[in-house]
């Protein structure tokens, strides 16, 4: 096959006329402009054909252009304006009545409801199912929340090992030589503790075991094995000798028991709903009536029954009840009375912690009656209730060993009561409420109150679970309960902070609020715990700081001093006093109003850690709400407490960068405002930046203020060039420590500022430093994103915009920046040929109005420009045209290799409008926009807009030279 005459090759440029540089105003050298013009053809796109086109010595010529004239062209005509065109018009009103409104199809929410229209409500399967499943999602919450709180060891030793584990259980036999003598150093430990021990990993897997051989022997008819193995489950719930560990087994027990009432119940279901020949004789409905019941499913149901009674020990009869509890429906519409009965047999259980377990899962179960009777759980409270006592009495008369058991016993069973109550109080009315707390005997008339006691962990949750309407009706009667409930099950301090919280939830009579805040305050004066006096005041400083008790405020500020001053402040003493202190910044709108209270300051001095950190951060964001701040005392504070926060950011597990704290103090030395003591302002700068070197959001800051504050010194009526010269060498300085992507802007900003202070030599410097960032991107990880590019590319345009008003140095080339710029955009790599056009159009364009003989704006007029320095002077011009053949013949190399059709086509018709308004219309460069329309029309859509604007352009420009029209080129 005969190969194309000219092949697909590289180009590469000459070099130019290095003597030109050298000699200020010298000519570059000509170079030959090579362009690749790849044409596809319509008829056959497997063709690709390229023209090579020379250009030796093209004459080219810059259009002029009078930008005065071209801003009147383009200026909209005013017409003064009757009303503001952001006002919103009126609305008439007398098209209110106009609206159709038989149409439907769109739903105004301002439009009034159909009141006629029928709502529809969901039926009773739906509501049941509903009220079926919520128990068992917060049963399943509260299961979790409960392990969570009681974990369990590696290692579980037990006082004697159930047949039921011996199968699969691994156990740890100790040899005969290590019993003895452990036996020897500890005959104590060694009786109470035995010597078998399981692991947790392995009584686990043993229950999941037992819980899926029950599950293979009912699903193979053998419901009796079913029901030997579920008795020796629950069976285990009688062990309490490691107390941390029967949470725990409870949940697991209890899962089982739960699977083997599903089973019976479906079993039993089942026989009601077919025949014994299968089919299917009825459907019961979720709330079915004993009456739909046949005979055979009820014989079922009472043989179940009558199994689990017989059951001779008490525990596992209760447990095995409460599981198929549920299936008293089949025989008793009102099933209460079994229930019932379940709580009196509870009251056999010897253990106190198994008894309350054991009523635990009552409540549960007793919820699956669909039952709304509440009298079985208040009940159990008042049992678990004289249980408790009798424990906390009896701990008094013993041992501290025991009392620490006792007081095991105790934790281990509030969360039986936290869930018991919870059900109680679920959806109850005003009127039912008041007749718990008549059943639980607690609220009685007033003269009753002082010999009203209750135990006191049963009180928490009450109080927690009361309705905040009757706390707030009744807090006075809770608070003498509180006052009178001093046994050891809870601490009476944290009932005084729970009443606080939930005073702090309804507004509240402003006398009833004064005397039990009055009533508390006297009562936490007699505590010497800094931290029980802290976690009560935390809970009633909002209702202080509403009703503006600033006495009790001073009272309460003087006993945290007081107690920080004579023990100090522990670890968990801070998060009560940190969130005082950040209610007491949330509440004042003054930084001046807070640290005027007489002992705030010094609280604040005891603070330190992660506690510290968030209070400090509250006080400069409450300092920083105004748009300045001036006082000298205030800035000194907020500057020390920033230097406090700075200097603890390395405990924080955050990127210095996207720290609050850096954010905050960076907010901070922004609204810093001296006013006319600008060399103070200066000075707080410096300060800055060597107490906060670690944040570069901050040195950004810096230099941004430092640029603002050399502005102010120009606008002012005594122009301070000595001060503009400090600015400008502290951001000079400040610059090279922040992170390169931001030098380039910086190093651009302080430039702009330093032309305007009339600094030319300073600015030189500024721009020669922003080109040199250019260098050190490339090996910074992570900068090619497509913003960071699109960022980069706009500064860059920035730059050639700003480099129109720079003078031009006598000293150096007329092109010396530009030059520079290009050269450095050349020779990195990792400039792609997208972000190469988009400069080099800029650099051209810079090039064409350098060479109008009236810039179209100057930094000031005692700055002349380059259109007064080199006016009439040929060399200058010769100079730019000589840049910009060079320039050009790079942009069309970049345009052609790009990989992407559509980006490239985008480029072609930017570079071709880049040459139609810099250079005056001629042969050659006709030839090469006919050639970057053609490569645009290969890449692009015929009907592309951007495409025929060009192309009228094109057409526009061209009328002097008629053999340029690109019109007929349009397909």
């Amino acid at each position: 096959m005969k190969q194309h005459a000219i092949h697909r090759q590289e180009l590469y440029l000459f070099s130019r006329n290095t003597e030109g540089q050298q000699n200020c105003g010298g000519l570059a050298s000509v170079v030959t402009l090579c362009i690749f013009l790849v044409q596809v053809s319509a008829k056959n796109r497997q063709n690709t054909e390229i023209l090579l086109l020379w250009l030796p010595n093209a004459s080219m010529e810059f259009r002029p252009r009078s930008y005065s004239a071209e801003y009147e062209s383009h200026a909209l005509p005013r017409v003064r304006a009757d009303t503001h065109p952001f006002c919103a018009p009126p609305a008439p009103l007398a098209q209110v009545g106009a609206v159709d409104c038989k149409n439907t199809d769109f739903f105004d929410p301002l439009r009034g409801t159909d009141n006629n229209a029928k709502a529809t409500s969901p039926d009773d399967y739906n509501l049941n199912e509903a009220y079926d499943h919520q128990p068992t999602k917060e049963w399943t919450s509260f299961r979790r929340l409960l392990m969570q709180k009681f974990p369990v060891s590696k290692m579980v030793s037990l006082s004697s090992m159930p047949d039921v584990l011996m199968r699969s259980g691994k156990l740890h036999e100790k040899s005969s030589t290590n019993i003895h003598l452990e036996e020897l150093d500890d005959p104590q430990k060694f009786a109470d503790e035995g010597v078998k021990t399981i692991t947790w990993q392995e009584y686990v897997s043993r229950l999941h075991e037992l819980k899926d051989e029950i599950t293979r022997s009912w699903l193979a008819e053998d419901r009796v094995t079913s029901l030997r193995l579920s008795i020796k489950v629950a069976k285990l719930l009688t062990d309490t000798s490691v107390c941390e560990f029967y949470p725990t087994l409870f949940v697991l027990v209890t899962d089982i028991m739960d699977m083997l009432g599903d089973l019976v119940w479906q079993r039993i279901k089942q026989k009601a709903e077919f025949t014994e020949d299968g089919d299917l004789c009825c459907n019961l409905a979720e709330n079915f009536e004993a009456s739909n019941i046949c005979a055979d499913a009820k014989e079922t149901c009472y043989n179940w029954f009558s199994k689990i009674g017989a059951v001779q020990e008490l525990l596992p009869r209760i447990y095995l009840e409460l599981a198929i509890l549920p299936c008293w429906r089949f025989l008793l519409d009102q099933p209460l009375g079994s229930l019932r009965r379940l709580v009196m047999m509870t009251r056999g259980l010897g253990d106190p912690v198994a008894s309350a377990y054991c009523r635990l899962y009552m409540a549960y179960r007793g919820q699956k009656l669909l039952s709304h009777d509440i009298g079985y759980l208040v009940t159990c409270v008042n049992d678990i209730r004289v249980i408790l006592m009798q424990i906390l009495s009896a701990n008094e008369r013993t041992h501290q060993n025991v009392k620490l058991i006792k007081n095991l016993q105790v934790s281990l069973m509030e969360p039986t009561i936290e869930y018991i109550m919870k059900c109680i109080f679920n959806g109850l009315s005003q009127r039912q409420v008041n007749e718990v707390l008549s059943e639980l005997g607690l609220m009685k008339n007033q003269q009753d109150l002082g010999t009203v006691s209750c135990v006191s962990i049963v009180l928490h949750h009450l109080l927690k679970e009361l309705p905040i309407e009757v706390v707030s009706s009744n807090v006075v009667q809770i608070l003498h309960l509180i006052e009178f409930s001093k046994d050891n099950s809870f601490d009476q301090h944290m009932n005084y902070r729970l009443l606080g919280f939930r005073l702090c939830e309804w507004k509240s009579p402003v006398e009833i609020v004064n005397a039990v805040v009055d009533k508390v305050i006297q009562v936490i004066a007699q505590y010497d715990s800094l931290d029980k006096y802290l976690k009560v005041v935390d809970a009633y400083a909002d209702l202080i700081l509403q009703n503006q008790m600033d006495e009790l405020l001073n009272t309460i500020l003087e006993g945290i001093s007081k107690r920080a001053r004579n023990k100090g402040v522990t670890e968990d003493e801070m998060p009560s006093l940190q969130s005082l202190l950040v209610k007491l910044l949330s509440h004042f709108k003054c930084l001046e109003d807070v640290f005027s209270l007489d002992w705030f300051p010094e609280i604040l001095n005891v603070m330190y850690g992660k506690p510290q950190d968030v209070v400090f951060l509250h006080i400069l964001d409450m300092a920083t709400r105004d748009s300045h701040i001036s006082d000298p005392m205030s800035i000194q504070l907020i500057f020390e407490i920033s230097r406090t926060l700075h200097d603890n950011m390395e405990f924080m597990n955050v990127k210095d960068d996207d720290s609050q704290v850096a954010h905050s103090i960076s907010r901070f030395v922004h609204m810093v405002d001296c006013g006319a003591e600008m060399e103070r302002h200066l000075a707080f700068l410096v300060d800055c930046r060597g107490a906060f070197g670690r944040l570069n959001e901050l040195k950004e800051t810096l230099v941004h203020s430092s640029n603002c504050l050399a502005i102010r010194a120009l606008k002012s009526a005594e122009k301070h060039l000595s001060f503009i010269k400090s600015c400008i060498t502290f951001s000079e300085v400040t610059i090279p420590s922040i992170s390169v992507q931001k030098q380039f802007d910086l190093f651009l900003e302080t430039a702009e500022v330093a032309l305007l202070g009339g600094l030319v030599s300073h600015t030189d410097g500024l721009i020669d430093s922003a080109i040199s960032c250019l260098h050190t991107l490339d090996i910074i990880d992570g900068f090619r994103t497509p913003a960071d590019v699109d960022r980069l590319v706009s500064s860059i345009r920035k730059l050639c915009g700003f480099l129109i008003m720079v003078p031009g140095n006598f000293s150096l080339p007329v092109t010396y920046f530009p030059n520079n710029l290009f050269t450095l955009i050349s020779s990195q790599s990792w400039f792609e040929p997208k972000m190469r056009t988009h400069v080099f159009s800029a650099i051209i364009l810079l090039l064409t109005t350098l060479s109008q003989k009236r810039l179209p704006y100057h930094a000031n007029t005692q700055i002349p420009g380059n259109d007064i320095l080199y006016y009439g002077n040929s060399t200058y011009n010769q100079e730019l045209v000589s840049l910009s053949k060079l320039v050009l013949e790079n942009l069309i190399s970049a345009v052609q290799q790009e990989p992407s059709q559509a980006a490239r086509g985008i480029m072609a018709l930017e570079a071709c409008n880049c040459i139609a308004s810099s250079f005056m219309v001629s042969k050659e460069l006709s030839s090469v926009c006919l050639s970057l329309i053609e490569t645009a029309k290969s890449c692009l859509s015929v009907q592309d807009r951007y495409l025929h604007s060009t192309i009228q352009h094109l057409n526009k420009q061209s009328t002097t030279f008629p053999g340029a029209m690109v019109s007929t080129f349009v397909s």
